[in-house]
Parts: C-alpha cells; sequence; structure tokens
C-alpha cells in the first residue's frame, strides 16, 4: 500500500488533499489558525462558518493563490511548499470555482473553457475544443458555447465556470461559495451541478452555506470560526448533535435564512 493511502476494512481510501497546521496572516491579522484535515479521493467536503471565518482564504492556501506562512498542504505526496519551480504544474490539479464567476468578458463561452487546456496545458487547439465541449456538455451549457458572458444569466456564468475548471482534468475541485452572488431563482442550476459532480465522485471541498447540499453529498464537514476549525464531523453529526455551542448558534440562524431563501425560490419558481 502506497503512501497516502489508507486501508479500512476492503476498502483503500486514498488521501487527495492533506492540509497540516496552516497559518495565514494578512499583515498583523491572522485569518487562518492551525487548520488541519484530510481529504479522501472521490468524497466532498463542505467547509461553512460565518463571514470572516477564513474560509475562502484557506481555500486559497490550499492551491497556493496564497502560500501559507506556516504549515504545509500536501498534494497526495507532495509537499506543495516544497513545489518549486513546478508549482504552477501541481496548481494545476486544482480547478477554482469562484464566486463572482471570473470570465473573460471579451471572450466566448466556449474560449472561456478552451483557455487553460491551451494556455496552461499547450494542447493543440482541436484537442481543446473537443475537451472544453464536453465540459459544456457535462453542465448543461453546449448550446450556449457562442454566447458571451454579458449574454448569460449569473447561474449560466457560474455553470460556465464550473465547466473551464473541468477542463483542466483537476484532482480537485474547489468551490468558494458558488452560489452566493446568484439571486435565489438561479442558485438551484448550479447547486443541481454541483450534485451531479458529487454522484460522479468527482473530489471537492466547497465552501458554502447550502445546508440542503451539504446533506445530500457531503462526507465530511468542517465549522469554521475565528479562522480556527471549531468542528468536524459527517452531516448526520452537524444536523443531529452538534457539539461546540458556536456551530450550535450558527447552524440555527443559518436554517432560518435558508428557510427564508426557500421561500423566495419556491415563490419565483411560481411566477415562471
Amino acid at each position: 500500500m502506497g503512501a497516502g493511502e489508507e486501508a479500512i476494512g476492503d476498502w483503500c481510501l486514498t488521501r487527495v488533499v492533506s492540509v497540516r497546521d496552516v497559518w495565514k496572516s494578512y499583515g498583523k491579522v491572522e485569518v487562518v489558525k492551525g487548520v488541519s484535515f484530510d481529504v479522501e479521493e472521490g468524497t466532498t467536503t463542505v467547509i461553512f462558518g460565518p463571514s470572516g471565518a477564513g474560509k475562502s482564504t484557506l481555500l486559497r492556501c490550499i492551491n497556493m493563490l496564497h502560500p501559507p506562512d506556516r504549515g504545509t498542504v500536501f498534494l497526495r505526496d507532495i509537499d506543495l511548499m516544497q513545489a518549486g519551480g513546478k508549482m504552477n504544474y501541481y496548481r494545476s490539479k486544482f480547478g477554482m470555482v469562484f464566486q463572482h464567476f471570473n470570465l473573460f468578458s471579451h471572450m466566448t463561452v466556449l474560449d472561456n473553457v478552451m483557455i487553460g487546456p491551451k494556455v496552461v496545458k499547450k494542447i493543440p487547439q482541436d484537442q481543446a475544443k473537443a475537451i472544453a465541449l464536453e465540459a459544456l456538455e457535462k453542465v448543461r451549457m453546449k448550446d450556449w458555447r457562442n454566447h458571451y458572458p454579458s449574454q448569460l444569466s449569473g447561474g449560466q456564468k457560474q455553470r460556465a465556470g464550473i465547466a473551464r475548471a473541468l477542463a483542466m482534468d483537476p484532482e480537485v475541485i474547489l468551490f468558494d461559495e458558488p452560489t452566493s452572488a446568484l439571486d435565489p431563482e438561479l442558485i438551484g442550476e448550479v447547486l443541481q451541478t454541483m450534485l451531479d459532480l458529487a454522484k460522479e465522485k468527482k473530489t471537492m471541498i466547497c465552501v458554502t452555506h447550502e445546508m440542503g447540499f451539504a446533506k445530500a453529498v457531503a462526507s465530511d464537514m468542517i465549522f469554521m470560526d475565528e479562522g480556527m476549525v471549531v468542528e468536524t464531523g459527517s452531516p448526520e453529526h452537524f444536523f443531529a448533535n452538534p457539539t461546540n455551542e458556536r456551530t450550535k448558534r450558527f447552524l440555527s440562524r443559518l436554517t432560518e435564512l435558508y428557510g427564508r431563501h426557500e421561500g423566495e425560490r419556491r415563490a419565483a419558481a411560481d411566477r415562471e
């Protein structure tokens, strides 16, 4: 059995990501404080917590967009803090889906999805186009391939962003609050795409407050507050018997807010 593998009964779980005692500060403000956890291949890890808890910064530490000040992140057996000149290669193993889409406005949807394989992976034009079309098909956006971002709804833009991440064939997809910038009636189409990816056993780390999604597909959940991991466990643990008082208070507020959003979504659906 190789490094990074853990035998459990007849199963062999492979750790894809290992976060080890990660700290990150901006100026004198400590944003992430000693975070550690593992992510197994084919699982979905949901990270949630209040605004300012350090969740988005943690994602950027994981893919080394913002390298940690202390601690490290392993991609399988590779210590990313020691990657040196190979950093861009290993960074390409992480797909990133941003809160605000980050599509190039002067490019069509197809060109936005093709650019990673062409520029980063140096894949020939025809092959990159085939990869992009396959990714767009997966997120049900192929019919919009010749549209520009300005011609798309927020949900369509986010699905194009997911296709862009998929086109790079990443080992892990990181989602940074992918529905928080969307109108309530558009959230469902993005969540359905993420649910489909979870069913395909894509390895995902998702910063989200969508607790319905977490209940449906999360393998593990992590509650962060003030830059620290406060509590970890399965969805069953969090929704039935959270132990930390901060977790309980946050979930109570989130349940109230989620209920209001669900009402808005139903009202929007009734108007269509």
